[in-house]
């Protein structure tokens, strides 16, 4: 996806035939190439009376993999996982009872900027109007309930019950889903599908997506603001965001970094988009819970750049960040804000990015600095002879897994502090839902993003209550014969909200989760499972995964202690509590 700005338009090679070859020219048909064209593989769906027809044409498409899943909701979350390895995902649902199934996860798509077709199989086109009460409805001769509710978590919608106009919405949804980089809706009807129109009489010409070009003017303006901004600074830094991935700006960034000398950091949210393996990077920043010595750099400098970024409760911990407006640089996907002063418009990071590393000067000062306090993370203390694995070494166990063949998905909870900690190797790649932070979002997404970096086996890392939430499609992941490693981390409880606000409703019943994973095996592919309770069954369990089941789905069962948590969650919660609990304003 790096640096391509038209997805789906690279020119073929022979001309696009005068009629497809089979099945007459239908919208099936068309919506299929459609989606083999952009990237789309993959797609991932739950089979309902309307969109059983379609399903039919999507599988008569020998490019395109259907992938059934067990619910709706993981569907979604696997589109979301696909999206993020490929720069776009897909998935198929039925009318209403699916769509609403569905939605959690397309809200979640569209806080992390992922472009994914949400494709509904909707009524028969002659019920449109007609006062008649369907089934999977709410019982009312209103089907717009579905569309409404999907309108404010998607960048387009298209309602298609007549083959006139099809082409039309259809191509506008996905091509709006590819400029965008957000989730679309399209309803199709359930008997449309497999009639032929003469719009579909052709193989679908490629989209080609114009690249945006900023304001010549404006792109000189604000760089020529920035860099007098920040050569004038004495200790500078950067700090990379998630936007970075919506911009596709991750070479300028890189090309920012090697031509400045600043120390780089990344939020939280934004790792994984930036080279870790750089000379110049020093953690992640994340206020009060910043890497060692990561946060003390930046928020003592006196100018940051932060490109992409989202401030929210979260990354900001609690609202408790020391970043002075009047130090700060901020480059969105198409703006630039300089401190309390001006605010371009129509100006894109890639180019900002790119014009900005010519006319900075060298400044090291502040790297210099860090390199200077740094001092190495310590040893986790000697354990005493078989106590319960401590999380600290399972995570330090896990650092010794990880190569450029990796990846990593972290679950919300105290996953998302663990795995900030880790190393990342060059070519290693991460995820994990800040924005939206639904638990249960890396079950589907980690059988998403393996069926889509096949390159890489991934190690998701999960806490017992979120398991509990979407546990089904590690059947799916079996069926699709994914090598995974899942660490189920067993503590008995939602343990980041204990951490915010404690209570009974934070303690779950525990299950055989091992147990479980075996039934759902059932001896049918291929699938290990581990109980680990001390460093050597660890040491064990992982050597075996990475060995004899090395073509396994790989599930090992961690139990550990109910109160061992990271200290940054600790922190962090705490912080979050206390903005949680503000009172009303004096009115």
């Amino acid at each position: 996806m790096e640096g391509n700005n038209a997805i789906g338009s690279t020119a073929q090679s022979a001309s696009v035939p005068a009629s497809s070859p089979c099945g007459g020219g239908t919208l099936g048909r068309h919506l299929a190439r459609r989606l083999v064209q952009i990237g789309v593989k993959d797609v991932f769906s739950v089979p309902g009376d309307f969109n059983l027809t379609l399903l039919d044409h999507l599988i008569a498409e020998p490019e395109l993999n259907l992938i059934g899943c067990c619910n709706e909701l993981n569907a979604g979350y696997a589109a979301d996982g696909y999206a993020r390895a490929k720069g776009v995902g897909a998935c198929v649902v039925t009318f209403t009872v699916g769509g609403l199934s569905v939605l959690n996860a397309i809200a979640g798509a569209y806080s992390e900027n992922l472009p994914v077709i949400c494709i509904v199989g909707g009524p028969n086109s002659n019920d449109y109007g007609t006062n008649r009460i369907l089934h999977h409805t709410i019982g009312l001769p209103d089907f717009s309930q579905e569309l409404r509710c999907f309108q404010t978590v998607t960048c387009s919608q298209a309602v298609v019950n007549n083959l006139d106009d099809a082409h039309e919405l259809i191509d506008t949804a996905i091509s709006t889903a590819l400029k965008e980089s957000k989730p679309v809706y399209i309803s199709i009807g359930c008997n449309l599908p497999g009639i032929a129109h003469p719009t579909f009489a052709r193989e679908p010409v490629p989209f080609y997506l114009a690249p945006k070009v900023s304001n010549q003017l404006g792109l000189e303006a604000a760089v020529e603001a920035a860099a007098e901004f920040l050569n004038k600074s004495v200790k500078p830094v950067i700090v990379g965001g998630p936007k970075v991935r919506v911009a596709k700006a991750q070479k300028a960034f890189v090309e920012l970094a090697d031509a400045c000398g600043y120390p780089l950091a990344v939020m939280p949210s934004g790792k994984g988009l930036v080279p870790e393996h750089h000379p110049s990077f020093i953690g992640t920043y994340w206020g009060a819970v910043s890497s060692s010595f990561c946060g003390e750099i930046v928020e003592s400098a006196d100018a940051y750049v932060f490109v992409g970024p989202i401030f929210n409760d979260y990354s900001s911990v609690g609202y408790s960040l020391l970043i002075k407006k009047e130090k700060l640089i901020v480059v969105e996907p198409n703006r630039v804000t300089i401190g309390n002063g001006p605010s371009f418009g129509w100006v894109f990071m890639t180019d900002f990015l790119s014009a900005l590393a010519k006319k900075l000067k060298k400044n090291t000062t502040a790297l210099e600095n860090h390199h200077r306090i740094y001092v190495p993370p310590g040893v986790a203390l000697k354990r005493e002879k078989d106590e319960l694995l401590r999380v600290n070494i399972l995570f330090k166990h896990i650092q010794e897994m990880l190569s450029g063949n990796t990846a990593v998905i972290a679950e919300t909870g105290d996953s998302w502090f663990n795995c900030q900690k880790l190393n990342l190797p060059e070519n290693c790649g991460f995820e994990f839902q800040m924005q939206y932070g639904s638990i249960g979002w890396s079950v589907g997404a980690t059988l998403g993003y393996a069926q889509a970096a096949k390159d890489k086996r991934i190690i998701a890392c999960i806490g017992d209550g979120s398991f509990q939430v979407t546990a089904q499609d590690i059947s799916t992941m079996i069926r699709c014969a994914q090598k995974n490693i899942i660490f189920l981390i067993n503590n008995g409880g939602y343990t980041i909200e204990v951490e915010i606000h404690d209570g009974p409703y934070n303690v779950i019943k525990n299950w055989d989760y091992t147990g479980l994973v075996n039934a759902i095996h059932n001896g049918e592919g291929k699938c290990w499972t581990a109980k680990v309770k001390t460093e050597e069954d660890l040491t064990e369990a992982i050597a075996t995964a990475t060995s004899t089941h090395k073509d396994s789905l790989c599930f090992i069962e961690v139990f550990v202690h109910k109160d061992d948590t990271s200290k940054e969650l600790l922190e962090w919660g705490s912080r979050v509590s206390a903005a949680n609990c503000r009172p009303p304003n004096p009115q």
